[in-house]
This record gives C-alpha cells, structure tokens and sequence, in this order.
C-alpha cells in the first residue's frame, strides 16, 4: 500500500508542476496572482511551481528510494508551513487556503511516516 501512495502522490506532483510548467497563466489565475507589466512571474511560476515539482515527483517515480519520497515530504512540509504562515500574517481566501493546506500537509504526512530519511 505504501509504493501505491508513494507512487499517486508522486503522480499528483508531477501533474499540478506540469500546469506550472506548461500553462502559468491558468496557474496564476487558479492561485490568484496578478500578472504585472513583466513575465518574471510566469517564469518564477513555470521554475518553482512547475518545474521544480515535476522533478521532484520524477526522481520518486524513477528511484523508488525511500530517501527520495522522504524528501518530497519535506518539500510538502514547507509548502504546509508557508501556506500556515500565510494563512495567520496575509488572510487569504480561507476556504481556498486550507484546500491547499490539506494538499500539502496530507502527503506530507503520509511521505515523512512511511519512508524513512537520510536522518533515520
């Protein structure tokens, strides 16, 4: 049960990076981030929101190392943990913050549980 967790929630990350990656502006317009008179942030959605994910999720599925899906954990766990900070200092949208939230804080979770760290 855990390769097939392990393995969905790596699939779910290559496939919200990949709408970082391929369509930034419909990514900015489900995150509601205003476009300004520059391209940077398309390019900062397509490298941190897509690109990095996609990668990410990529080396879960190809190595299958524990190590590995432990490290998207973490990465999850900072995403959690600025989502949580945004949430009490800038008050976004509730209902669409904690949505979020839960899309990270669940995987999280469950990667830092059931696959052992560099650390362990």
């Amino acid at each position: 049960m855990t390769d097939i967790l392990n393995n969905a929630i790596s699939l779910l990350t290559i496939a919200l990076g990949l709408f970082g990656l391929l369509a930034p502006r419909y990514t900015a317009q489900v995150l509601d981030l205003e476009p300004t008179r520059s391209t940077m942030g398309l390019s900062e959605l397509r490298a941190s929101a897509g690109g990095l994910f996609v990668a990410l999720g990529l080396v879960c599925l190809v190595t299958g190392a524990p190590g590995a899906y432990a490290m998207l954990g973490v990465a999850y766990v900072g995403a959690a943990t600025g989502r949580t900070l945004a949430m009490i200092l800038d008050h976004p949208p509730q209902p669409k913050a904690l949505a979020w939230f839960a899309l990270e804080a669940g995987p999280a979770a469950f990667l830092l549980w059931a696959n052992p760290g560099p650390w362990a």
